[in-house]
C-alpha cells in the first residue's frame, strides 16, 4: 500500500487479476477498446493511463481505482475475497483432479461469458 502511484506496481497488478480471469493482453485491450500494444505497455509500466482507460479497466477486471492506482485494498474487501477463496478451494478440495480440472475450465468460461 502506498500514497504515490508506481505504474510498475499498477501494471503488475493489473496483469495478475488478467491472467486470474484466464485473459490475453489482446483480449483485455479488445474489452476496453484500446490497441494491445498500448495495454502491453500500461501492463509493463511503461506508460501511464488516461481517466477513461483506468475506469474501463476497473469495471472489466472488477477493481477498484484505488486498488489499480495505489494497491490500496479496504480490509471488507480483502476479507471478502479471503473467504470466498477458501470457500472454493475447500469446494474444490473434495473432488477428484479430473473434476477441479473441470471445475476450473467451466469457471473460466463462466468469468468470460458474464465479461462480455
Amino acid at each position: 500500500m502506498s500514497d504515490t502511484y508506481n505504474r510498475l506496481a499498477a501494471g503488475e497488478r493489473l496483469r495478475l487479476k488478467r491472467t486470474l480471469l484466464g485473459m490475453t493482453q489482446e483480449e483485455m485491450a479488445e474489452r476496453i477498446g484500446r490497441v494491445p500494444k498500448y495495454y502491453a505497455d500500461i501492463e509493463r509500466g511503461s506508460c501511464g493511463m488516461s481517466v477513461e482507460t483506468l475506469m474501463a479497466l476497473s469495471h472489466s477486471l472488477n477493481m477498484s481505482l484505488d486498488y489499480i492506482i495505489f494497491g490500496n485494498e479496504s480490509v471488507n474487501n480483502v476479507q471478502k475475497h479471503q473467504d470466498e477463496i477458501s470457500a472454493i478451494l475447500d469446494i474444490l478440495d473434495t473432488c477428484p483432479d479430473k473434476k477441479r480440472d473441470y471445475a476450473l475450465r467451466l469457471l473460466k468460461l463462466f468469468i468470460a461469458a458474464c465479461n462480455n
